[in-house]
């Protein structure tokens, strides 16, 4: 598979307002060195200990997302380097991000998980949740943190009507979001939705980022 070319198809059809996490989870270090050449600088991994692994070997300018679920006791693992951490579903880990950010002198971009999805297995704040938090002046409560968007995942379906909807919903509780005072707007721009199977869709319906990983890279190495 020619990941330099499938990246370089995937970067022509889309807006130049969307921005592409190449998801490397499960994949070699040679696979993100070949996607890196190709110009791609944003990497999404959703396992710790993986992504310990690889990051020495890799180029020092990629931006890490971390994109899966995350505990808290993991946090530090990855609190020196990370870019951003775009499945914040809690605040316990809110809490923690930032508490391993000041300890590193860091500042910690972060995105919020909304869950969208009919599934309950998938993580995510609740919309009132996610309400009260930004009701509430943010930054002075995580001084360590950037607040840059939302993120979600939609249902695990063939209909594509319904992801369709999940998305045209959360792109609206987007924009009622970034209305609240506890917002800064300067940071707060992504919306992160959209995957292999449904980021066209996503975009049509107001993402600004898209996490690609089966398209680029094929199926998991290992």
């Amino acid at each position: 598979m020619n990941i330099a070319e499938n990246i370089r198809k995937l970067r022509s059809s889309i807006p130049g307002g969307v921005s592409l996490v190449a998801v490397s989870k499960f994949h070699p270090e040679d696979a993100i060195r070949e996607a890196y050449g190709a110009g791609q600088r944003i990497f999404g991994e959703s396992r710790v200990q993986e992504l310990v692994e690889k990051r020495p070997d890799l180029p020092a300018d990629i931006k890490w997302h971390f994109i899966g679920p995350l505990q808290t006791n993991k946090v530090k693992a990855i609190a020196p380097f990370i870019h951003t951490i775009q499945s914040i579903d809690t605040v316990k880990l809110l809490k923690e991000v930032d508490k391993q950010a000041a300890r590193n002198e860091l500042i910690i971009n972060v995105l919020l998980e909304i869950h969208i999805a009919k599934e309950e297995s998938k993580h995510g704040f609740s919309r009132d949740e996610c309400l009260a938090l930004f009701n509430e002046p943010v930054g002075e409560a995580y001084p360590n943190l950037h607040f840059c968007g939302l993120m979600g995942m939609a249902t695990n379906t063939d209909n594509m009507e319904q992801v369709r909807q999940e998305f045209h919903d959360l792109h609206q509780f987007f924009e009622t979001v970034k209305s609240l005072p506890g917002v800064t707007l300067s940071h707060f721009q992504t919306l992160s939705m959209g995957m292999t199977h449904d980021y066209r869709i996503a975009i049509e319906e107001g993402s600004t980022m898209i996490r690609i990983g089966t398209m680029l890279f094929g199926e998991r190495e290992y």
